[in-house]
């Protein structure tokens, strides 16, 4: 009897140790799970090389490489150039730039010469205006038209003092350029992106470029058909660096 007894203690005991076992076993195993949770999830680093196409799009960081300045013929030669500012052809009616050039950051650069792909497709091309401008031709400027709404202060610098940005048309297979609402330049309300004024064709034709600028990353200025700013032009420094001190390729 006695013998029983002591194999029931037994037993009991057996079984509470093993129910605490196991209730441990679960609670460590919750603790993990937890902390697992807890952890921030894997973020890809903006400077992580990207292994495709489309990561390397969806990289926003500005890379060294992109922010040198480039000249837009090493980048892709046919994009046709019609600096005004090198000529008195413009609105101060004086030449600004010792030489026609459109230079550009490097990551802006890319981007115009894919919209130029684009339009090539159509048989239509790129024609430029005004690329990088510096500092100190903007401050000659604002001294003739002092109003933000087409000529930006160079207190605080315009997207063109940072190299990101660009004036530009279009033109046919012919060289021809495609009729617009206004002239460049012209800083009247035909040359608002808004305005319903013109020709049809020529309303037509603002939207091509717009579209065809906006597929590629840029936007558009809402007084300015022609001006379009690059993608993260905020994240690049007012500069005012002259055409000479600024390699061609």
């Amino acid at each position: 009897m006695i013998n029983r007894w002591w194999k029931f203690l037994i037993l009991i005991i057996c079984i509470f140790f093993l129910a605490v076992a196991c209730n441990e076993a679960k609670v460590a195993n919750n603790n993990a799970i937890a902390n697992s949770s807890n952890q921030p999830k894997q973020v890809i680093s903006p400077s992580a090389s990207p292994t495709s196409e489309t990561d390397l799009n969806e990289q926003t960081a500005i890379t060294p490489a992109d922010a040198r300045l480039v000249d837009i013929q090493s980048i892709n030669k046919n994009i046709v150039l019609d600096i005004r500012y090198a000529t008195p052809n413009n609105f101060l009616k004086k030449k600004l730039y010792p030489e026609a050039r459109c230079v550009l950051r490097y990551g802006a650069a890319k981007q115009l010469s894919l919209v130029q792909q684009d339009l090539a497709k159509n048989k239509l091309s790129l024609k430029v205006y005004d690329c990088y401008r510096p500092l100190s031709v903007q401050k000659e400027m604002w001294k003739i038209l002092p109003d933000e709404r087409y000529v930006g202060n160079p207190a605080k610098g315009s997207r063109h003092n940072r190299g990101a940005a660009v004036d530009l048309t279009l033109i046919d297979s012919n060289g021809k350029e495609l009729e617009m609402p206004s002239a460049f330049d012209a800083f009247t309300p035909a040359s608002h992106r808004d305005y319903s004024g013109g020709s049809v064709q020529s309303r037509k034709n603002r939207q091509i470029l717009e579209d065809a600028m906006r597929k590629r990353g840029f936007t558009g200025l809402a007084t300015e058909w022609w001006h379009f700013d690059a993608p993260d032009w905020d994240k690049y420094a007012v500069m005012d660096a002259p055409f000479n001190k600024i390699p061609r390729k």
